[in-house]
């Protein structure tokens, strides 16, 4: 039961993490610009915030959930402000050599920026309980140990989208030039911008 139930929790996890939105424009981006190793701890950040949402659901921490959704339209605007500024800055970024050891990046400053973006969306708590429900896993019934698997299936499915995501881009990183890379950060850029203009087009249309 503990096997069946964990590898459920890691593809919930995985599915949470695999469609492609702004984190993982920003983590193919690094891959290509810095390497594996800020796309991989760019996507242990998203990972990271999946378990931290995965966690609330998990153990029915519903004061922290209503807190976090009754927050949203300024966790979004953070969220969407952020992202604007990250897209304009890939915009205009000049492209780094692709050669090994050329460019130095920052893993901390990788993890957190895409951890503190990703809960920016408290709405993937409401995800995340929507699946439970729907996979017969929401009630644990006050089961720490049943809840904690669950968190850590969630993290090890998210961890394994980007891990994949990171080495499968890292492939090709050799192929591109500077002058190709320039436009990868100009279409990076772009998509990047135009996530955090949807966010904040959004938060306008809640508010009226």
């Amino acid at each position: 039961m503990d096997a069946k139930f964990f590898l459920q929790s890691i593809a919930i996890g995985f599915s949470i993490a695999a469609p492609v939105g702004p984190i993982g424009v920003l983590c193919i981006r690094r891959t290509l610009a810095n390497g594996r190793r800020s796309g991989l701890f760019s996507g242990l950040g998203a990972a990271t915030a999946d378990a931290t949402y995965g966690m609330v659901a998990a153990f029915g921490l519903s004061f922290v959930s209503a807190f976090l959704i009754n927050q949203q339209v300024w966790l979004q605007l953070v969220g969407g402000l952020f992202l604007g500024y990250l897209g304009l800055k890939i915009f205009l970024a000049a492209p780094a050599a692709i050669e090994p050891g050329a460019t130095q990046s920052n893993a901390t400053g990788d993890f957190a920026s895409t951890f503190l973006l990703t809960l920016t969306n408290p709405a993937t708590i409401l995800s995340f309980t929507a699946i439970f429900a729907g996979l017969g896993l929401a009630n644990t019934g006050g089961d720490y140990r049943a809840a904690s698997l669950m968190v850590l299936g969630i993290f090890f499915g998210s961890a394994l989208w980007w891990v994949t995501l990171s080495g499968v881009v890292g492939l090709f990183r050799h192929k591109f030039t500077p002058q190709r890379l320039r436009w990868v950060n100009r279409l990076a850029g772009t998509v990047i911008l135009g996530f955090g203009l949807l966010i904040l087009a959004s938060i306008y249309k809640f508010t009226l």
